[in-house]
């Protein structure tokens, strides 16, 4: 697993937070935090020069941050990866526990989108009832 390989092609931290979504700020945080796969390479003048694979990992990081992994987690699982070969059944026990927190999650949220779905028929049925009387 190397992420810096990919086309000879670089981007700028500004391209990179454009295809990513991410602010130049966060991408700064990501680095620091040892979030990338590879360290980024810096031309002349210090600029960040990323590559189409530091694009890809940060689109995965960028998931498995919206899902709710933390940032601690994100780490360990860069740190195994960038280890390579032999960590394959520590990250997929890491993935599997985080896996469980999203279905957690997600089931959550259909209790509390039922709720609110309950509420929007009440209130409809009111708003309706108001509307039969009124005409």
């Amino acid at each position: 697993m190397n992420a810096s390989n990919g086309s000879a092609e670089t981007l700028g931290i500004g391209q990179v937070a454009a295809r990513t979504g991410l602010s130049v700020h966060a991408l700064r945080f990501y680095e620091r935090e040892g979030i990338l796969a590879a360290p980024v390479r810096r031309e002349g003048g210090g600029r960040r020069r990323y590559t189409r694979g530091d694009v890809e990992w940060l689109n995965l990081c960028i998931v498995l941050r919206a899902s709710g992994m933390p940032i601690p987690e994100i780490r360990r699982y860069t740190e195994l990866a960038r280890t390579g070969p032999g960590t394959e059944p520590d990250r997929l026990a890491l993935l599997r526990v985080h896996e469980r927190r999203v279905l957690d999650r997600i089931a959550e949220l259909h209790r509390s989108l039922d709720i609110v779905r309950h509420k929007v028929a009440v209130y409809e049925d009111h708003l309706d009832q108001q509307s039969a009387h009124g005409s």
